[in-house]
């Protein structure tokens, strides 16, 4: 299993974690019933803190991507694929909306945020 942290990043390293294994989860690189690392052991292969990464099972458990079974270990769910595109997608709406408030806030009228968003679609495609 390939994590990478990038401590210069905004983003909080149990974040970062939590996003790596729920992609990994969701493209089938860890299937289903596989367990992941100890708590020790991932923090010590990553060099942070066991809190972190135990904070990042807890919340890849709320989110139903694994299953800890205390005295074995924590698991990966069986796959469900329409589950985790779900998550997927609430994620993106979330950010989305979270965009858009920030370019209200800005002072962006409605049409001026469809401009640009229309504008990164085209870039992106």
């Amino acid at each position: 299993m390939r994590i990478i942290i990038n401590n210069q990043s905004m983003v909080p390293i149990y974040e970062q974690l939590v996003n790596q294994l729920k992609d990994m989860i969701i493209n089938g690189t860890l299937p289903g019933e596989e367990a992941l690392p100890s708590v020790r052991s991932m923090s010590a292969d990553l060099k942070i803190s066991s809190l972190t990464v135990k904070k990042a099972y807890d919340l890849l458990e709320e989110e139903g991507f694994v299953t800890t079974v205390h005295g074995k270990g924590t698991f990966v769910n069986a796959a469900d694929r329409q589950l985790a595109a779900e998550a997927r997608r609430r994620t993106a709406e979330d950010e989305l909306s979270a965009a858009v408030r920030k370019a209200q806030s800005a002072g962006m009228t409605d049409d001026e945020i469809r401009t640009m968003l229309d504008l990164i679609l085209e870039d992106n495609s």
